[in-house]
């Protein structure tokens, strides 16, 4: 077919350049002279009369090309409306953007880390990242089904290049399908795989977020982005915040080096820092990386601990890697910077009668601060509490060193005696205890000078003044909404009133996110200014009592009861911590058993933290049925 019209209109092309020819020459001597006498001989024929010449030479031909025209133009391929399943593929495509969409109005609540919404239904930012990476992988999927069915949709109906369109007037096309391709490299890397393995990249790449949004809400115009709007402007207040307080550097007080080649980091503080057991802290240390920060477990409890918090470091990948380097070598200062600490609302660790926690390896690190938070309570005469049952799993015997960090180095024997601790720890790779223990492989402690940049950890907007983060959040909103009212009545409707145009598709939600962020940033500076003012008080208090600190610290640094190294009178709850455990070589717990021995108590709670297996082989003992005293709670950080 196509062959054939390209040789109909060749034809066509000849015969009107032939019409075009006789025209031109028909004026000129030649065709009057010679031409004329031998045309009228062979063409004026007794049928046609002097005419021939001409119907033959300048009827025909047009005569002819109309005839092909007509063959030419019905042989074209007509350009006919979208069949009706065409129609309805297409409507398929918007409504898997319209699922996704509706996905994007919960995707940020939950990496909210000082968020006012998670506690009302009992969840933290640490506990509901399982929420936001499955909305990410839902949202992504399908996004990327929507563009596929419409670049589909588009070479059927001859519109590929309705991919790059950008219309100003309509939806950008292009700007989804640059939202498309973000969103895709964020979501490839962000799989367990790269995520675990390869944390840097995913790290990195998932910085591309702020582009992601902004190509996205032009994608879908102002009125579409008001829908998600919320979460995405309570996720910013909460970044800038938590970016104002990491621009303060950190007073690192000491770092405890454990034989397992583990870190505990110690912090100053201010007496107004309050947290519940199981937070959270992230560090940021420039030395090693400009731009990543990590989440560590805190170790420490706010009230029994009033002027330090301490955070355990497993030596694990690159990043802590470099660090354990750092500490293990000569240096005095390091130049350390936080955000938070985040966990919990609220945390009752004596509301059962029994207390069982499970911990796997490091796992066992939020456990100590439910442990120090008890100690704490028990100072309490009228407070009943939980006998405690810790059972551990290490893979070798100089793991054994976390239990060091139970107690703080301060801890006397009153403090610990009315507390019920019972501690059964299994060495899983090593069937008897070492012979001999390496000196250099002794739990150390180094101290480090104070710097003048440096300050104790401050209270965050948030978990300690939810009053202050609700005047943030109701004065920039309300700013908001009046800049908007403002720029809309003065600025766009004129333009769309007064001349007729239709103001920009796009320009009207880069108004929307550009006048959020200013209303933003002013009314979180001017609140964390006002706070800082106040706080200054505090700061200069607890720097005094970190700087005393530097008069106290001990000749020798403190070692470890489980190699032998030698304490002082001060260890002697350190003793009655070894008294009370129980090591097992050569095996796992046997995690059914222990459950079901604690049936002798009416109210059992039973807390575990460790690798996936550990976490789902508690969980399915628990909810067997066969024990209903047993009240399950996970702890995971496996993000």
């Amino acid at each position: 077919m196509g062959d054939m019209r390209s040789l109909v209109k060749m034809l066509m092309v000849v015969l009107f350049l032939g019409w075009i020819f006789i025209w031109i020459m028909i004026s000129t001597d030649l065709y009057k002279s010679k031409w004329t006498p031998k045309l009228a001989k062979n063409l004026n024929t007794t049928y046609f009369g002097p005419q021939g010449t001409n119907l033959v030479l300048l009827t025909v031909p047009m005569m002819f090309i109309a005839v092909l025209s007509c063959v030419y133009l019905h042989t074209q391929k007509k350009p006919t409306q979208p069949q009706r399943w065409q129609a309805k593929f297409r409507a398929f495509g918007l409504r898997m953007g319209y699922v996704g969409h509706y996905c994007w109005a919960f995707l940020f609540f939950p990496v909210t880390r000082a968020s006012t919404i998670l506690p009302l239904v009992g969840l933290t930012s640490e506990s509901s990242i399982k929420y936001h990476i499955w909305l990410g992988h839902v949202s992504n999927f399908l996004f990327l089904v929507h563009t596929v069915v419409f670049l589909i949709y588009w070479a059927m109906t001859n519109q590929l290049m309705e991919t790059f369109a950008w219309n100003a007037t309509y939806v950008p096309n292009l700007a989804g399908t640059i939202a498309m391709v973000i969103g895709i490299a964020m979501w490839v890397t962000s799989l367990p795989f790269y995520r675990r393995k390869k944390f840097e990249l995913f790290f990195y790449t998932h910085q591309l977020y702020g582009l992601y949004i902004i190509f996205y809400a032009m994608h879908v115009g102002d009125s579409w982005f008001c829908m998600i709007l919320p979460n995405i402007f309570l996720f910013f207040i909460d970044r800038y915040l938590r970016f104002l307080q990491s621009t303060k550097r950190s007073r690192l007080v000491s770092a405890r080096i454990l034989p397992s080649d583990n870190l505990e980091l110690t912090f100053a503080k201010t007496s107004g820092v309050h947290y519940t057991p199981t937070s959270i802290l992230f560090l940021h240390v420039p030395s090693i990386s400009k731009l990543q920060w990590h989440p560590f477990t805190v170790t420490s409890s706010s009230n029994l601990e009033k002027d330090t918090l301490s955070v355990v470091i497993r030596r694990q990948g690159t990043w802590t890697q470099k660090l354990y380097t750092h500490l293990s070598s000569s240096i005095d200062s390091l130049e350390v910077s936080t955000e938070g600490p985040y966990g919990p609302n609220s945390f009752d660790v004596s509301r059962h009668d029994s207390l069982i926690l499970v911990g796997g390896g490091s796992g066992v690190t939020p456990f100590i601060s439910v442990i120090r938070e008890l100690i704490f309570q028990s100072q309490n005469p009228t407070t009943k509490l939980p006998d405690v049952l810790l059972v551990c799993a290490f893979k070798h015997y100089h793991d054994l060193a976390f239990l060091d960090l139970i107690f703080p180095s301060d801890i006397s024997v009153s403090d610990i005696s009315k507390l019920n601790l019972r501690i059964e720890a299994h060495i899983t790779r090593e069937d008897k205890k070492p012979e001999t223990t390496d000196d250099h492989r002794l739990l150390q402690t180094k101290w480090f000078k104070p710097q003048p940049l440096d300050s104790p950890i401050s209270p965050v907007l948030g978990s300690n003044n939810f009053l202050w983060l609700g005047v943030v959040i109701l004065s920039s909103f309300i700013m908001f909404l009046l800049l908007i009212a403002i720029v809309t009545r003065y600025y766009v409707y004129p333009i769309q009133h007064n001349t007729g145009k239709v103001y920009n598709f796009s320009y009207r939600t880069l108004w929307d996110m550009f006048l959020g962020c200013v209303c933003i940033f002013i009314s979180s500076s001017i609140v964390f200014l006002w706070r800082k003012k106040q706080n200054k008080e505090g700061d200069k208090e607890s720097k005094k009592q970190v700087q005393s600190v530097e008069f106290q610290t001990p000749t020798s640094s403190p070692g470890s009861w489980f190699h032998g190294h030698e304490r002082e009178l001060e260890s002697v709850p350190y003793q009655s911590i070894v008294q009370a455990t129980s090591v097992h070589f050569g095996s796992k717990p046997n995690l059914k058993k222990i459950l079901f021995e604690a049936e002798g108590s009416e109210d059992v709670g039973v807390m575990v933290c460790g690798p996936r297996k550990m976490r789902h082989e508690v969980a399915k003992i628990c909810s067997s049925g066969l024990a209903k005293n047993l009240h399950f709670e996970a702890i995971s950080f496996n993000w």
